[in-house]
């Protein structure tokens, strides 16, 4: 059987909700062995329902495959020696306490790397370590403070939270990079380190255009539906029968949807001829676009553009979007032990991710788990 390319690694996966734990499924797909820890009453996931699937919370299955369960309550000396003697093993620790919450127990950074020197081990907070550190780290909060909210909806309308927890994963990616790149640092010099990871931080880092534009450009951005504030075309226009996604990244792509649609002048009109042209007359070329897409259906224009180059798309539900990865051969669902899932995204050539385990059921390792450790004791 192929290994991973993070075969060998031992992961003590002590985080919990989404942000540590989509961290650790990632290192578990590609090899690493993960011993999630969960308390008495288990992962909070575990319990957020409906959806299900056999009785069992699909928000916990889509980021725990790949895992062994051990329960621990670390309030008891005896769990929490079997914990501090976990963190002594393992190469990673990964943990999304509150800051400073694991210190009573002895499972610290200080305290685990005293006992463990080439321990990688990756904290996430909401707010970092420091004048943040007493605030909950929930998504939803992060994506108010951030700004994110402020940039999501109409106009005229209130402010959104996105569709997902999109600072949650974003932080779990970020910390699988600095977990990464950790492991690179110790095999040079064999020492391991702290990686600390915010969702604030990584929500500022991940709003990219607009907090750079304010951070170098002292412009606020604000909501403007699904326009964007440097292009247009770049945003849902409709046909004849329903909205189709269309973008004109650069003026050679305005050429080209010009050319489907049959307006051929337009590329030259100085109003046009440029990106920000267009978007500074945005609201003269919208309607000229629009009236020209309303001919046909949305469906036989983006076989159209996209034929001859131009960037468009089909707004789906989440099904026609898993539906039309699988048409392209991108193989979207897996099985895990007989759980669908979504694969890992990401591919090798020569080690790639596997799918050994199902999400584990609270504390189904545990006894397995313990004799390990007794045994290497």
């Amino acid at each position: 059987m192929a290994h991973g390319p993070l075969h060998g690694l031992l992961v003590a996966d002590f985080s919990r909700i989404l942000a540590g734990p989509y961290a650790t499924m990632l290192l578990a797909d590609l090899g690493a062995q993960v011993i999630k820890v969960e308390g008495p009453g288990g992962d909070d996931t575990r319990t957020w329902m409906p959806p299900v699937r056999d009785g069992v919370s699909t928000y916990y299955l889509g980021i725990n495959r790949n895992k062994r369960s051990i329960s621990l309550d670390l309030k008891d000396p005896a769990d929490r020696e079997v914990a501090i003697a976990l963190a002594a093993r393992a190469d990673i620790m990964i943990e999304n306490f509150k800051p400073g919450g694991l210190s009573r127990f002895g499972l610290d950074f200080a305290s685990v790397s005293a006992i463990n020197s080439k321990i990688i081990y990756a904290s996430i907070s909401g707010f970092g370590s420091g004048a943040g550190s007493d605030l909950p780290g929930y998504d939803l909060m992060v994506q108010a403070i951030s700004g994110l909210m402020s940039l999501t909806g109409d106009p005229d309308g209130p402010p959104y939270r996105a569709g997902i927890s999109v600072f949650d994963v974003m932080a779990g990616m970020h910390a699988t990079i600095g977990i990464l790149s950790a492991l690179h640092h110790r095999a040079a010099t064999g020492r391991g380190q702290h990686v600390e990871v915010n969702l604030l931080s990584s929500a500022l880092s991940g709003l990219v255009n607009h907090s750079s534009g304010y951070v170098a450009g002292g412009t606020v951005p604000f909501r403007m539906g699904n326009a964007h504030p440097s292009l247009f075309p770049y945003e849902p226009l409709p046909t004849a029968d329903g909205e189709l996604i269309v973008i004109a990244g650069n003026d050679g792509q305005f050429r080209k949807l010009c050319q489907v649609l049959d307006l051929p002048d337009l590329p030259t009109d100085p109003r046009f001829s440029r990106n920000q042209d267009r978007t500074a007359n945005r609201e003269e070329l919208r309607p000229i676009l629009v009236e020209r897409l309303a001919k046909r259906g949305k469906d036989e224009w983006f076989r159209d553009l996209i034929a001859a180059g131009v960037p468009c798309a089909p707004i789906n539900t989440i099904d026609g979007g898993v539906a039309f990865a699988s048409s392209l051969g991108l193989k979207p669902v897996i099985s895990s032990g007989g759980v669908p899932g979504v694969r890992n995204p990401i591919t090798f050539s020569e080690t790639p991710a596997t799918y050994e385990l199902p999400p584990p059921g609270l504390d189904e390792h545990g006894e397995e788990i313990r004799a390990w450790l007794l045994r290497r004791n």
